[in-house]
């Protein structure tokens, strides 16, 4: 039997080339070796978006939209919305009451999302300012380790910033285990290794900071954001040699392009193009490498029926899946 994964995306706003490199390339390869699950987690989007949630119904269509365009396949693997399997909030519900409040206030997230979140911050970078200290929010990753063990996971894809995570997980998974039955699944991380790539102003590429390149972006769009990349700050005339280890639009092309990279180092170390045309460049490059993606994305934006379906499906299988694990873990809990 294959093993089974869990992973999610919360619908907050547009995918982007971000996305693409630390999660879906991984999923779409994983769903051929794995009993995949994919979440659109609209329960934890709510906690963020609580005071203008109005976009997340159309959010959930966009990203099921972008997932698919990247590759994922609703015959191969599980598609659904987190707020149709209410198995979710029930065992939710009972972890909560075991989960210990010193745990969840040591979780690194937490804390850099209040960071994140400081009005000051948010007038300097950029970032939406919300208020962020609730009952839901610091109570998240028990919402999140309900996630992936409603459905048995034994495997979860995370990068290493999300270790921490994961363990608080498996740290709630032994304490049920050990006060009940052994009946929920402690999960293991599957480590990605995915390109390291900043946003367009060298800052963490973020929705909240609006420096991306996002798959429904037109080409002139796509020209102008890269357009407005900065680049090696050492280099002020174009007679000036760069420094390409300095620039973030030489980092693109290592991704993107790869066969120009060398030429793109040879233009900036002695000075043959401008930053202007290496952007100029680097801007087709990309339109050209998300072209398939667009293309997928439009047929099943404007066919928004077929995703309905697809997610009604996906969710009605994953409630199969989940009433199965609640119904053991309220009879272990004295609840059944």
């Amino acid at each position: 039997m294959k093993k089974r994964i869990l992973s999610g995306m919360r619908p907050t706003g547009p995918m982007h080339i971000g996305h693409l490199l630390g999660a879906l390339k991984n999923w779409a390869r994983l769903q051929d070796e794995y009993e995949s699950f994919f979440m659109v987690a609209d329960w934890h989007a709510l906690m963020s978006e609580y005071e203008d949630p109005r976009e997340i119904q159309n959010n959930i269509i966009e990203m099921v939209a972008d997932w698919i365009g990247c590759g994922l396949d609703p015959e191969k693997c599980t598609i659904f919305v987190q707020s149709r399997v209410p198995e979710h909030l029930e065992l939710c519900m009972i972890l909560s009451d075991i989960t210990p409040l010193s745990w969840l206030e040591r979780c690194p997230t937490y804390k850099e999302q209040l960071r994140e979140m400081n009005p000051a911050l948010a007038r300097k970078g950029g970032v939406k300012s919300r208020n962020l200290t609730t009952y839901g929010f610091l109570g998240y990753p028990v919402l999140q380790a309900a996630d992936i063990l409603v459905y048995k996971a034994d495997t979860v894809p995370v990068g290493e910033d999300q270790l921490a995570h994961l363990e608080l997980t498996r740290e709630i998974t032994r304490k049920f285990n050990n006060l009940y039955k052994k009946i929920l699944v402690e999960p293991h991380p599957l480590l990605t290794k995915t390109p390291r790539i900043l946003g367009l102003d060298n800052r963490k590429m973020s929705k909240s900071y609006g420096n991306y390149i996002a798959f429904k972006d037109e080409p002139a769009v796509i020209k102008k954001k890269v357009g407005s990349m900065i680049t090696d700050p050492k280099r002020i005339r174009k007679t000036d040699k760069g420094h390409h280890d300095l620039c973030n639009v030489y980092s693109y092309y290592e991704i993107f392009n790869k066969p120009l990279t060398k030429e793109a180092r040879d233009w900036c170390a002695n000075a043959k193009k401008g930053c202007t045309e290496c952007k100029a460049i680097l801007a087709d490059s990309l339109i050209d490498y998300l072209k398939d993606i667009r293309k997928k994305r439009e047929e099943l934006t404007s066919d928004k029926e077929r995703i309905l379906k697809i997610l009604k499906e996906g969710s009605e299988k994953a409630r199969g899946v989940a009433s199965e694990t609640i119904d053991e873990v309220k009879k272990a809990a004295g609840m059944a």
